[in-house]
């Protein structure tokens, strides 16, 4: 379980990201690409991403080995160029310890070995490797990108003014609470993070499917990318070609039923109703769907909302 301990200061310094970042949202893309994260679903545009990302982006691979990349990369710029110069400007010395805790245990490609002595040479050959990533990667859909963040931006808002700042964290995160003065994610990576004022930067991503990415780097604000529920991410991904028939008979009528009304938003109570089922059983079927990544529920007050997230819109075909 993934806990976020507030104090009163952190609290008032709770912000949401008014732009999409670049760098990050290449992040998620990479690690989702890794980790294969989403499943089947997920593997034509995996596939695309692999016989399409340059070389050139190759070096970027070795800045992750067993899968834990440098703190220094957890930058917020509002474009590629600034996000570098940002990771730039970070002390020598913050920079050569991280490379030493993740290479502890085995050599250091050549490159890295520059990057530690601040070589020009090999923070060239980084800045070119997220280049080549972003051009193959993000840069086609990136205004698509800009246009959902705007959408999730304004949802949040309206949550906050509507609701107050509890509704809107757990509203981002199906499951998750807010016990006192600490956010708990259940089905997160076990961590226990104390903000101590630093506050906290909200971040969506659009490109991975599953489970919250925390930074949290000393001195700096915590940034936390989440996943949102918005349709047509990776943007890339064709539909698989699934016939109705097939879905059923894995997911079971009703179910799939309930996959495609959630196009919409529904109450369990207006889900019930649609699928003419009682509330117990399309709750019930909610949360299997919620379990499986494909929707998400906002609890407000005694209202219970679902909708379906990108996975589910890949899975209905509708």
């Amino acid at each position: 379980m993934l806990r976020i301990r507030f104090t009163t200061q952190d609290i008032a310094r709770i912000c949401f990201a008014p732009r999409p970042a670049p760098l990050q949202e290449l992040h998620a893309a990479l690690r989702t690409v890794v980790t294969r994260q989403g499943g089947p679903l997920f593997a034509p545009w995996r596939g695309r991403v692999l016989r399409s990302l340059p070389a050139a982006a190759a070096p970027l691979a070795d800045l992750v080995p067993a899968g834990r990349p440098p703190s220094f990369l957890d930058v917020l710029g509002d474009t590629l160029a600034d996000s570098f110069e940002q990771i730039r400007a970070i002390s020598p010395g913050v920079v050569r310890s991280e490379l030493e805790r993740i290479y502890e245990d085995v050599p250091a490609p050549a490159w890295i070995r520059g990057l530690r002595t601040h070589d020009d040479m090999a923070w060239r050959t980084l800045y070119r490797a997220q280049q080549a990533a972003y051009e193959t990667v993000l840069a086609p859909v990136w205004s698509v990108v800009q246009e959902l963040h705007r959408e999730e931006f304004t949802r949040y808002a309206l949550t906050v003014a509507e609701h107050g700042v509890a509704a809107a964290l757990t509203g981002l995160a199906p499951g998750s609470r807010l016990d006192g003065e600490v956010w708990e994610w259940p089905d997160a990576a076990a961590r226990d993070v104390r903000l101590d004022g630093r506050g906290l930067v909200l971040l969506p991503t659009f490109h991975h499917p599953a489970g919250p990415l925390l930074q949290d780097s000393p001195g700096r604000p915590a940034v936390l990318t989440y996943p949102t529920g918005s349709p047509g991410i990776p943007l890339t991904t064709g539909r698989p070609d699934v016939s109705a028939e097939a879905l059923a008979a894995v997911l079971g009528r009703t179910r799939l039923d309930a996959l495609r009304l959630l196009a919409e938003p529904h109450t369990t109570t207006s889900l019930a109703r649609a699928l003419d089922v009682s509330n117990a059983t399309a709750s019930s079927h909610a949360a299997a769907l919620r379990s499986a990544g494909m929707t998400t529920t906002t609890r407000t007050g005694r209202s219970v909302t679902h909708r379906r997230t990108a996975l589910g819109t890949l899975v209905a075909g509708a």
